[in-house]
């Protein structure tokens, strides 16, 4: 029978892009189990209303509860915007929020400009609202919605012309802005870095979530004592239900992953 520390990591988001989130928390800590939920069907959850958004995570974690998750990655940012408070008050189950990385952003910036790209879910919220008037009002922050980005990185076009056309459209306006910071607010928009780079140059720094999220999880299984210490081989177990050819690729060069297609 397994302990309490030898129980995965639950991790969920609104498709694939969650697993930006899961390969940094891999990377920092091979040990552990995990459990991942792609609820693709649904995506994206950023075009839908706070109470659909809520909805959807309460069946996510109960999901991932059921599968003994002993900690909740919500490796989304629109569910974490929307929903984490919701989550915490309802589950003793500790919980690991994703939120789009503005405050390093404008303490470093040096043009006073920063854009945050994301999705019309997280640019909306109280919790991003509450976050960006907690800032210096001398910074100008340019809120631009993805829209479009999921959907196409869901399908496995990434590098197709439509993404092309749309990061040039979202992301040149910015430029003419001088922001020297650009902050991804969706955990599927790492995956579009390279494409995102040959638009910028190396002058504008692009900051993602993925790493300090990763950090806390293993702040917060520290503190609690629940890191697996055993030495046996861990378990990375994906749940999707939709097509998992694009997942299938995004994870093949992991050993010890299963994936697996669920009527959800």
């Amino acid at each position: 029978m397994k302990t309490i520390t030898q129980q995965p990591i639950g991790i969920f988001d609104s498709g694939i892009g969650g697993t930006s989130i899961w390969k940094e928390i891999y990377q920092l800590l091979p040990q552990e189990h995990t459990i991942y939920l792609s609820d693709s069907k649904n995506a994206p959850y950023g075009q839908k209303s706070t109470q659909e958004i809520i909805d959807l995570s309460i069946k996510n974690t109960e999901f991932l509860i059921d599968k003994g998750a002993k900690i909740i990655v919500v490796a989304c940012n629109t569910a974490t915007t929307n929903a984490i408070q919701y989550l915490r008050s309802n589950y003793k189950i500790p919980f690991i929020g994703i939120e789009p990385a503005i405050k390093p952003a404008s303490l470093n910036t040096q043009t006073g400009t920063i854009g945050i790209l994301a999705t019309k879910g997280t640019l909306n919220s109280a919790l991003f609202e509450k976050t960006t008037s907690s800032l210096n009002d001398e910074i100008n922050i340019i809120e631009q919605v993805g829209e479009g980005l999921v959907e196409l990185i869901e399908n496995g076009k990434i590098y197709s012309d439509e993404m092309t056309f749309l990061l040039k459209k979202y992301i040149k306006p910015m430029l003419d802005k001088k922001c020297d910071y650009i902050v991804l607010g969706c955990t599927h928009y790492p995956y579009l870095l390279p494409q995102i780079h040959k638009i910028t140059g190396k002058k504008v720094k692009i900051i993602d979530s993925g790493e300090a999220v990763a950090k806390q999880v293993k702040n917060i299984l520290t503190q609690q004592n629940l890191l697996n210490l055993s030495n046996e081989i861990p378990n990375n177990i994906f749940y999707i239900n939709k097509d998992k050819s694009v997942l299938e690729v995004m994870l093949k060069n992991y050993k010890n992953s299963k994936i697996s297609f669920l009527d959800f």
